[in-house]
C-alpha cells in the first residue's frame, strides 16, 4: 500500500512539475520538450525514488498514445502524396542509421559491435515534437511538415521493430540473415494488416454514433487494443498502432459533430502531452546527470555518429527520391537533415534495456539520453533561425496582419451577440444597450472594412478562407445526413449514397464552390443537357441589359438557372419578379454555352431583350 501511494504521490508531483513548466515556456517562447530536458537534468541532482518501470510497461504505456496521436492527426491524402520519399527515409533510411550508427559508436568508444547496434537502432527513429510545433508557429510549407512528420510515424514502427531484433540476436548470440528479413516482414506486415483492420472496424462503429465519451473511449480501446493484440500475436505493435491511427484519422471525424471533433481533438492532445512530460521527466528521475559528465566521450561519439547518419541517409536517399518521385529542394533536405530529433521513443526503449546486458545498459542509456539532450537543447532550439535563413516561411506579414484584423472582427463580433443576450435578458437597461450598441456596430464596420481592404490586397488570403469554409459546410452536411439516419429520416443505403458524395468533395480540393449534384437540379435544366453543369458566379454591371429589370422579362438561354443572388450582405433565391440590380452577384448554374450567354445580358453592352 505504501508503495503505490509513493507511486501515486510521485506522479502527482511530475504533473505538476509539468504545468509548471507548460506555463513558464508560454512566457518564454521555447520549445517545451526543450524545457521539460532541462527541469529534467535539475531532477537528476535530486535523491531518486525508488521507481522502477518494467520494460514491457514502459512501451505499452507510453508508446502507444504518442503513435496514436500522431497518426490519427496526419493529413492521409497528403501522405499518399509523398509516400515514395516518406518510405524510403523510414525503412532503408533507418537501417542505414542503425548500421552507421553502430559502427561509428563500435569504433569510438570500444563496444562490442551487436551492442552498438542495439544503440544505434534505439535511436534510429525521429521524434520532431518540438520542430512540428515550430512548424506551425512559423507558418512551413504543409508539405514539408507531412515530410518530417509522416517519416517520424512510420519510422517508429521500424525502428522498433529492428530493436527487437537487434535485442534477440545479442540475447540469443544467434544471427540468420534470411531469417531476420523474412521475421521483420512478417512482423512489419502483420502489425500494419491487423491495425488497417481495427481501425476499420472502429471507424465504423465511430460513424453510427455521435457520442463524444463514447468515441473517445473507442479510440482509446483502439490505441492501446492494437498494441496489445498484435504484441500477443508476435506482430509489430506500433506499426499496428500506426495503420489503425491513420484509418480512424482518415475515416472517424467524417461523420462526428464539430463539438466531437474538437473535444476528441483535446483529449490526444492532451494525453500526448501528459506522456511527452512523464517520459522526459521519469528520465530526468533515472540518469545521474554526473554520469553525463564522466561519459562524455562515448556521448560525443553517439552524438557525431547520429548526426553522420543522418547527413548519409537525408542527402543520399534524398538523391534517389527525387528521381522517382515529387523532388524535395535542397533548403528543405537541411531542414529535414537537422530536424531529426530524438525523443520519446528513443528514451523509453533505452529504458526497456533488460539487466541482462550489465553495465552496458547503462552507458547506452546514458549516451540516449546524451543524444536526446543534444538535439533537443542544440538542433531544436536553432531550428527557427535555420528555418529564416533558408527562406522557407511561407507566412507573409500581410497573412499575419489579416489573421490579426480577421480575429478581432471575431472577438468584437462574439462581443456584440454576448452583449445583446444579456440586453434581452433583462441583465442591462435600454439605455445603457442604446448607447453600447452603436459603438460597437461602428467599430465592427470599421475591422470588416480594413479586413475587405486586406483581402483586396492579396486575393489569395480570401480563397483559401472560401476553401476551409467549403470544407466545414460539407464537414456539417456529412454530420446532418448522419442526424438523419438516426432519425430514421433516410435509409442507409441512401445514407451511404449521399456521405460518399461529400467525402469525394472533401478529397477534390479543386471542387466548385456548389453542393447541388446534376441529377438534383430543377428538371428546365437537365432536360437536353448534353453535358456536366458548371457554376459561374457573375457581377450585374451598372447598365447592362438586365440591370433594372425582372428576371423573368429576360430571354435566358435554355439548360440555365440563376441559384441565387448576393446583394451586399443579403441572399435572396430568386423569383420571376425578382428585380436584378447593379452590382448584384448572380450564382448561374448551367452549360458552359448557357453561362457565357447569359453573361452577355450581365455585362454592359448593347443586347436585345
Amino acid at each position: 500500500m505504501q508503495q503505490f501511494l509513493n507511486t501515486e504521490t510521485l506522479i502527482i508531483e511530475l504533473l505538476l512539475i509539468a504545468s509548471l513548466v507548460a506555463i513558464v515556456v508560454r512566457r518564454l517562447h521555447i520549445p517545451y520538450t526543450v524545457a521539460l530536458v532541462v527541469v529534467g537534468l535539475f531532477l537528476t541532482t535530486q535523491s531518486p525514488l525508488n521507481f522502477e518501470l518494467t520494460p514491457e510497461l514502459i512501451l505499452a504505456l507510453f508508446v502507444p498514445p504518442l503513435v496514436f496521436e500522431a497518426a490519427f492527426h496526419l493529413n492521409l491524402t497528403e501522405l499518399r502524396r509523398n509516400l515514395t520519399s516518406i518510405l524510403l527515409m523510414a525503412v532503408p533510411g533507418v537501417l542505414l542509421t542503425t548500421l552507421i550508427v553502430g559502427g561509428i559508436v563500435s569504433f569510438g568508444t570500444g563496444l562490442a559491435l551487436p551492442i552498438a547496434l542495439v544503440f544505434g537502432s534505439l535511436v534510429a527513429a525521429t521524434d520532431p515534437v518540438a520542430v512540428v510545433s515550430l512548424f506551425r508557429l512559423l507558418g512551413v510549407p504543409k508539405r514539408l511538415s507531412v515530410l518530417v512528420e509522416g517519416e517520424s510515424l512510420l519510422n517508429d514502427g521500424t525502428a522498433l521493430v529492428l530493436f527487437n531484433l537487434m535485442l534477440a540476436i545479442v540475447i540469443t548470440g544467434e544471427f540468420n540473415l534470411l531469417s531476420g528479413v523474412l521475421e521483420f516482414i512478417k512482423v512489419s506486415l502483420g502489425g500494419i494488416m491487423l491495425g488497417l483492420l481495427l481501425g476499420w472496424i472502429i471507424s465504423r462503429l465511430i460513424s453510427r454514433i455521435d457520442d463524444y465519451l463514447i468515441e473517445i473511449t473507442l479510440t482509446t480501446v483502439l490505441a492501446y487494443g492494437s498494441y496489445l493484440l498484435a504484441e500477443q500475436m508476435h506482430f509489430s505493435g506500433v506499426l499496428a498502432v500506426v495503420a489503425a491511427g491513420l484509418i480512424t484519422g482518415s475515416l472517424g471525424p467524417q461523420g462526428m459533430s464539430p463539438t466531437t471533433r474538437i473535444v476528441l481533438f483535446n483529449f490526444w492532445e492532451y494525453i500526448t502531452f501528459l506522456v511527452n512530460s512523464l517520459v522526459f521527466l521519469l528520465i530526468g528521475l533515472d540518469v545521474d546527470i554526473w554520469a553525463l559528465f564522466q561519459s562524455w566521450q562515448p556521448i560525443a561519439w553517439s552524438i557525431g555518429a547520429v548526426l553522420v547518419a543522418r547527413i548519409i541517409v537525408v542527402y543520399g536517399l534524398g538523391w534517389i527520391t527525387n528521381r522517382i518521385s515529387e523532388p524535395v529542394s535542397l533548403r528543405w533536405r537541411h531542414v529535414i537533415a537537422w530536424g531529426g530529433l530524438r525523443g520519446a521513443l528513443s528514451l523509453a526503449l533505452a529504458l526497456s534495456l533488460p539487466a541482462t546486458f550489465g553495465d552496458d545498459r547503462f552507458l547506452l542509456r546514458t549516451m540516449a539520453f546524451g543524444v536526446a539532450l543534444f538535439t533537443l537543447l542544440v538542433q531544436a532550439t536553432t531550428m527557427r533561425p535555420l528555418v529564416r535563413m533558408l527562406g522557407i516561411i511561407t507566412t507573409t506579414p500581410v497573412q499575419v496582419e489579416y489573421e490579426q484584423r480577421h480575429a478581432r472582427l471575431n472577438a468584437l463580433k462574439s462581443a456584440e451577440v454576448h452583449i445583446e443576450r444579456r440586453y434581452r435578458e433583462g441583465l442591462i437597461s435600454t439605455p445603457a444597450w442604446e448607447r453600447i450598441k452603436p459603438k460597437l456596430q461602428t467599430q465592427t464596420a470599421l475591422l470588416a472594412d480594413s479586413v475587405r481592404q486586406l483581402l483586396r490586397v492579396e486575393p489569395k488570403l480570401e480563397s483559401e478562407e472560401l476553401e476551409l469554409a467549403r470544407r466545414e459546410i460539407l464537414r456539417a452536411q456529412r454530420s446532418a445526413y448522419l442526424g438523419m439516419r438516426s432519425d430514421g429520416v433516410i435509409s442507409e443505403e441512401i445514407f451511404e449514397t449521399l456521405t460518399s458524395e461529400i467525402d469525394a468533395a472533401l478529397e477534390n480540393e479543386d471542387e466548385t464552390f456548389w453542393y447541388v449534384p446534376q441529377e438534383s437540379l430543377p428538371q428546365r435544366l437537365n432536360e437536353g443537357l448534353s453535358g456536366s453543369a458548371t457554376v459561374s458566379d457573375v457581377v450585374v454591371d451598372s447598365g447592362a441589359a438586365c440591370d433594372g429589370q425582372q428576371v423573368m422579362d429576360i430571354q435566358w438561354p435554355k439548360h440555365f438557372v440563376i441559384a441565387s443572388i448576393k446583394r451586399g450582405s443579403q441572399v435572396i433565391i430568386p423569383k420571376g419578379n425578382t428585380i436584378l440590380l447593379a452590382n448584384d452577384l448572380l450564382t448561374m448554374v448551367g452549360e458552359n454555352s448557357s453561362i457565357e450567354e447569359a453573361r452577355q445580358f450581365c455585362e454592359k453592352r448593347s443586347v436585345s431583350l
